[in-house]
């Protein structure tokens, strides 16, 4: 598959194949369904917790008569029924993660990327680079390319400048290819790859 290589003023610079492997499959939406699934619950911080009846600080003495009353024979304050009481099958601290295996994690990354390319929303530019930290420059800049809601992937390092300049503008994400996920690349309108992310992309999946 080719690409057209642009740079950031929006103008041409050649163009790139990419491997059919990795861009051109037919996307499968099960595969990159199971790889979100993981990703989020991963994140989940699994830290939501309520007071059991064991936990809770109370008297255990009866606190009606045995017979008599016409209720039932209660002999703690703790029971959940009771105001104050201990919460019964309430949320416990736990990992909400769950395992995936690593091939499918990486088919997953692949089909995510071919669904970009098939729904032309992958972006080649020659290099991610900003002469100067200002955002105003690189917003215009990313005007001219159409890209109101995207994702930059840059090679090994990202450009220090170009980082700086691009955290104050909405819906643009700038991470490293060690950092490219699933989550993040359907999340956003426009992959936006350098070449040298192609190149590592291609590296990673020989």
């Amino acid at each position: 598959m080719e690409l057209q290589v642009k740079t950031l003023e929006g103008g041409a610079a050649g163009s790139i194949t990419v491997s059919d492997e990795i861009f051109g499959l037919e996307p499968r939406t099960d595969l990159i369904h199971r790889v979100v699934r993981w990703q989020l619950a991963k994140r989940q911080a699994g830290t939501h917790k309520t007071l059991k009846r064991s936990e809770i600080s109370g008297t255990t003495k009866k606190f009606v008569r045995q017979k008599g009353s016409g209720g039932a024979r209660h002999g703690n304050r703790k029971a959940p029924q009771f105001r104050g009481g201990g919460k019964a099958f309430g949320p416990v601290v736990r990992d909400h993660g769950h395992e995936l295996p690593k091939k499918v994690r990486a088919l997953g990354l692949k089909h995510a990327l071919s669904a970009k390319a098939k729904a032309d929303s992958i972006v080649v530019v020659e290099d991610a680079k900003a002469a100067e930290a200002k955002t105003k420059a690189l917003k215009g800049q990313l005007q001219k390319l159409g890209l109101t809601s995207a994702l930059v992937i840059d090679g090994g390092d990202v450009d220090n400048n170009f980082a700086l300049a691009s955290r104050n503008i909405p819906h643009v994400d700038v991470l490293p290819i060690q950092g490219i996920n699933v989550y993040d690349i359907l999340r956003a309108n426009t992959l936006v790859l350098t070449k040298a992310a192609v190149s590592a992309l291609e590296e990673r999946f020989k």
